[in-house]
């Protein structure tokens, strides 16, 4: 991964949690996080 795509994912993400954050009231992130422990829990499951 070049330090472009690197820079650029990293703007990416911050705008998503700066929007999330700013008029979302944090509920996408929420939710994602909720679902990735979920999923992680899942894989643990399977190992």
């Amino acid at each position: 991964m070049t330090n472009r795509i690197a820079i650029g994912l990293a703007l990416l993400i911050l705008g998503f949690v700066a929007y999330d954050a700013a008029a979302m009231d944090w509920s996408m992130s929420v939710y994602l996080g909720r679902k990735g422990l979920e999923f992680v829990e899942w894989l643990a499951f399977w190992r």
